[in-house]
């Protein structure tokens, strides 16, 4: 299964490239990670809790960094094995543009499966490794910004007043 996407999030490329380098942010993003520790130089180890269809496994495995460019782009690489589920292994080409009021950040992700997960049919593992992109994504995209305010919001949209700082993702607020 292959799928390319973008979004734009509202934080500049260093902030957004120290988000994806972050092993608690990944915890956050990565749907079902009951954990992921580890390091961008040696790599992360993860828990995941996963249900595909009927099929409910908890993988074990590791996620790596590669072909990192500083802050423009990297790859995500990550295989995990879930006993008699089977295994799962991806990874995500990741180019972070600058944009004005922030940062496009572009992917393409290929995924596969094997063992009783890859019995489900193409459909099911596909239409499932589609969500769990673009839920990784969004959560990012969550994490950096902070949740989003409604734009009616008083002072919402006022530099500096009192609604900015809710606005604010915890990560923004650690790097400011």
């Amino acid at each position: 299964m292959k799928m390319s996407d973008s979004r734009d999030i509202k934080a500049d490329r260093a902030t957004v490239w120290a988000a994806l380098l972050d092993p608690e942010v990944l915890r956050q993003c990565v749907p079902g990670a009951q954990e992921v520790t580890g390091t961008p130089e040696e790599g992360f180890e993860a828990v995941v809790v996963q249900k595909v269809g009927p099929v409910k496994a908890t993988f074990r495995g590791a996620v790596t960094l590669s072909n990192m460019i500083e802050p423009e782009s990297l790859t995500l690489g990550g295989e995990g094995k879930g006993g008699a589920a089977g295994f799962a292994k991806g990874g995500a080409n990741v180019r972070l543009e600058e944009i004005e009021g922030g940062t496009r950040l572009h992917y393409e992700v290929e995924a596969s499966v094997g063992g009783k997960l890859a019995q489900l049919g193409s459909r099911i593992v596909d239409g499932f490794a589609r969500k769990m992109a673009d839920q990784f994504f969004a959560r990012l995209e969550e994490v950096i910004e902070g949740p989003q305010q409604p734009e009616t919001a008083p002072d919402a949209g006022e530099e500096g007043a009192p609604g900015e700082a809710g606005k604010k993702g915890w990560f923004r607020k650690l790097l400011s």
